[in-house]
């Protein structure tokens, strides 16, 4: 008789999926923690607020400036009771075209700056007023200390909007000696001031720092430290001013074998931040020193150096030529014989 055998096998208990089972029995996971970036932390350069803003000081002479000509008989006669209508819109027409200036957005520093010209004039336009018997003084005095602030405004504006403007100029010149004699003779720092009119000294105070004297506008003392921040052996050399000089500035030097080998061709590149911005830059134009023109100089002399030992004037000889005509010539050889005397 055959025996049956049956195996018993344990139930499984199947559980619900997930899927079917709806959002209410669904696991709910921990909330993602969001993602961490690596950022650098952000520089922010201090903003320097002016007086008054650009638009501010244009609609302020444009306000100016219409009183001026719509009312200059009413004005002139509250300062110094006397009729002055065409002075007084003058002085209106002035501050209506500095307005406009200002409020196109072009050229604003140069807009500023003709306003605190006009502001000048108008000083000693009262100054004169005040010497008036007619004139009421209490009100001379009143006007003028409105007229003073607002110099002082425009003033603060101009220099504002000045600052943080670079220069910058580049020159070459091509020498009969080779490059390396040139960078030997560059590299010498005690040699620049032979060359550079505007230089008086330069002193080492390491083996890559150095601190430099200049003669600015109207003979002002100007000193600052430099660094070198690339040096190349008889192909470059290039130095900054270090931080918290007085003049902000940086440069380099590329010396270069001229082609067939005929001599080096000297590149110099050089930026800086004039202590006046471009009013600084015109005062140094009207007194003969506009920068691209005395780098220009700057070489030439350097080539004389180079190839001849000195610097070649004609101090002491006749020219040959009415003194009016060879003023200038004769001028800038004069200076060039001051640098070779030092």
């Amino acid at each position: 008789m055959a025996t049956e055998t049956i195996e018993l096998k344990p139930e499984r208990r199947r559980e619900p999926a997930l899927e079917s089972a709806g959002p209410a029995v669904q696991r709910r996971q921990p909330p993602t923690p969001p993602r961490q970036r690596n950022r650098e932390p952000r520089t922010v350069r201090p903003q320097i607020a002016g007086p008054l803003s650009d638009a501010g000081l244009g609609w302020f002479s444009i306000g100016l400036g219409a009183a001026g000509l719509l009312f200059p008989r009413a004005i002139s006669r509250w300062l110094v009771r006397r009729d002055h209508r065409r002075l007084l819109r003058a002085v209106g027409a002035r501050e209506l075209a500095s307005g406009i200036g200002l409020l196109s957005g072009r050229q604003t520093a140069a807009w500023l700056w003709s306003r605190v010209a006009g502001d000048a004039m108008d000083l000693l336009l009262l100054g004169a007023a005040s010497q008036s018997r007619r004139a009421s003084a209490g009100r001379i005095a009143a006007t003028t200390a409105v007229v003073a602030a607002a110099a002082a405004v425009d003033v603060m504006s101009a220099v504002q909007e000045e600052a943080g403007r670079r220069v910058h100029v580049r020159q070459s010149i091509t020498t009969n000696v080779s490059p390396e004699a040139a960078y030997d003779f560059w590299r010498d720092l005690a040699n620049i001031p032979r060359f550079m009119r505007h230089i008086r000294s330069v002193t080492p105070t390491g083996p890559r720092h150095s601190h430099w004297v200049a003669t600015g506008v109207a003979g002002i003392r100007i000193e600052w430290d430099a660094e070198l921040t690339e040096e190349q052996p008889n192909r470059l050399i290039a130095w900054r001013t270090l931080p918290g000089a007085r003049i902000r500035s940086s440069g380099r030097v590329e010396f270069e074998r001229a082609p067939d080998d005929r001599g080096a061709v000297v590149r110099v590149e050089m930026e800086y931040e004039p202590p006046l911005g471009s009013l600084g830059v015109t005062a140094a134009r009207l007194l003969g020193r506009e920068p691209a023109q005395q780098l220009h100089e700057d070489l030439r002399r350097l080539k004389q150096l180079l190839e001849t030992g000195e610097i070649i004037t004609t101090q002491g000889q006749p020219a040959g030529r009415p003194s009016g005509a060879s003023w200038k010539y004769d001028s800038a050889a004069r200076d060039d014989q001051t640098v070779a005397d030092r």
